[in-house]
């Protein structure tokens, strides 16, 4: 049987497509600008280091400090590699075991700090995420609807502004206190702190989208595809929402430094996680108070990370502003 001398088509397989796409992101703009600033460069290195400690912080942690049957309180009160820790007039070498020290409970603090910035980013994350998704979602309906709808979602926006993100954080905890026992209570820190971070920075997210959409709705291509009958609702997700991400983006990166700051501050404040599974802001409250005792590596090294990863992540989110800015090219 003979076969048409028509070309035949094939449509591209999923790894074509995304050699495809890798290659324009490699010869677009936005990775021509990351290659010509080296201190964006390096601050991505160090986050991406910091993202992978946390990431197999099971497998690269010395010591299980979450596992409290491991720790031996023979072990506590050691000072770092290199230095001494004279305790009412005696003297305590370091110990090669542990690099960084141990805590009072004999808890290895290189260990404690890679599970706590694991604990810290997995809470920034989820918050951001839920943010993101709650705020962009609030915003596409509120540009795109607008009337009624739109005043009851800006004014309520403009009411959360003008409260501190830590003071709401700080209430949506003390009334999931009122509402559930203490052992209920617990079990649920994890999901309460991300639900209480991500409640404090939905706004960002809802002001910026919905600013975009206000745009986007009047271009012609949203305009077509009314003529041709769309649902207002698959408008929104499949033609002004793909042309709104840019923002998102940056602001998801700026939030997640904020994220992480307000967890440690949480923490720091005793409303966070428990001091059983610590993250960077409670090993931060831990050291501080025996920090007058001389025990400064537990304070020191942890507050060390957390400036790090934060000065890292704000300096990507302020490199991707600029990037996806088409003022700035």
């Amino acid at each position: 049987m003979a076969l048409d001398s028509q070309e035949i088509r094939v449509s591209p397989g999923l790894g074509a497509r995304i050699l495809d796409g890798g290659r324009r992101f490699l010869d677009g703009d936005v990775f021509h600008s990351f290659r010509r600033s080296p201190l964006t460069m390096f601050a991505a290195g160090v986050t991406l280091v910091l993202f992978l400690v946390a990431l197999l912080a099971p497998w690269l942690a010395p010591y299980d400090t979450l596992n409290l049957s491991s720790i031996n309180l023979m072990d506590a009160r050691y000072p770092p590699i290199g230095s001494t820790f004279d305790d009412n007039g005696f003297i305590v070498e370091a110990d090669p075991r542990f690099l960084l020290g141990t805590d009072e409970q004999g808890r290895d603090l290189l260990s404690a700090i890679m599970f706590g910035l694991r604990i810290s980013l997995g809470v920034g994350f989820a918050s951001v995420i839920l943010a993101a998704v709650f705020g962009t979602l609030l915003g596409l309906v509120s540009g795109y609807v607008g009337g009624k709808i739109d005043s009851v979602i800006m004014r309520v926006a403009d009411i959360q502004l003008t409260f501190p993100a830590i003071l709401i954080a700080l209430l949506i905890d003390g009334v999931s206190r009122g509402f559930m026992d203490a052992e209920t209570h617990q079990a649920f820190k994890l999901p309460i702190l991300v639900l209480a971070i991500a409640a404090s920075q939905w706004v960002n997210f809802a002001r910026t989208v919905r600013g975009s959409t206000l745009v986007e709705k009047n271009k012609e291509y949203v305009q077509a595809a009314r003529v041709i009958g769309i649902r207002p609702a698959l408008i929104m997700l499949r033609h002004v929402l793909p042309n709104v991400m840019g923002p998102v983006l940056v602001i998801a990166t700026l939030t997640l430094a904020i994220a992480i700051l307000t967890e440690a501050t949480l923490s720091f404040l005793g409303v966070g996680v428990p001091p059983t599974e610590p993250s960077l802001g409670t090993l931060i409250r831990l050291g501080q108070g025996v920090l007058f005792s001389g025990m400064w590596w537990l304070t020191i090294f942890p507050s060390l990370v957390l400036v790090i990863l934060v000065l890292a992540v704000n300096l990507l989110g302020d490199w991707l502003r600029d990037a996806l800015n088409p003022r700035l090219r």
